[in-house]
């Protein structure tokens, strides 16, 4: 893919975010970071305070004749997961307000599926046309140049 100049690029996953700018052209690409942040998110394990709860059936159940209410584990809340989908949602956000602000006219978001989602949920007739493309993968660990060949190799289908 082909960036244009000062084409912005969101690199997010649900903990970190980087924020770049395309200072060189279509031929050449070269981005510079303009922002970036790491969410402050504990582990789940010290999120959660006890295991999860049971409830009892709605249901009688029926064995050889015995009639017996019985009970239900509830799925456990992932507190983790909770807080990357609101760190996404305060990416897409801040998007929001630079876009606003006149910051950009075109954007390629690259993210997780999951942070994507969330972060799509935001998205507003303000935001959505300057989106020129997004790809679901996680490259927040990579160097510029590394996410600069992954933009380049990726092909718009």
């Amino acid at each position: 893919m082909k960036l244009e100049h000062d084409t912005w690029v969101v690199v997010a996953d649900g903990e970190k975010f980087l924020l770049l700018r395309n200072i060189g052209d279509q031929e050449f690409m070269h981005l510079e970071v303009v922002d970036h942040e790491t969410s402050k998110n504990a582990p789940a394990r010290e999120l959660a305070s006890d295991r999860a709860g049971r409830q009892h059936d709605a249901t009688r159940k029926v064995s050889g004749g015995v009639e017996s209410w019985g009970k239900s584990a509830m799925q456990e809340t992932d507190w983790h997961r909770v807080a990357e989908e609101h760190f996404a949602e305060d990416v897409a956000e801040k998007l929001l307000e630079l876009r606003s602000a006149g910051r950009f006219r075109h954007l390629l978001v690259i993210a997780d599926p999951r942070s994507l989602g969330a972060m799509r949920s935001l998205y507003d007739d303000r935001l959505a046309p300057a989106i020129v493309a997004e790809i679901d993968k996680d490259l927040t660990n990579l160097p510029l140049d590394k996410i600069e060949a992954s933009i380049k190799a990726w092909d718009v289908a």
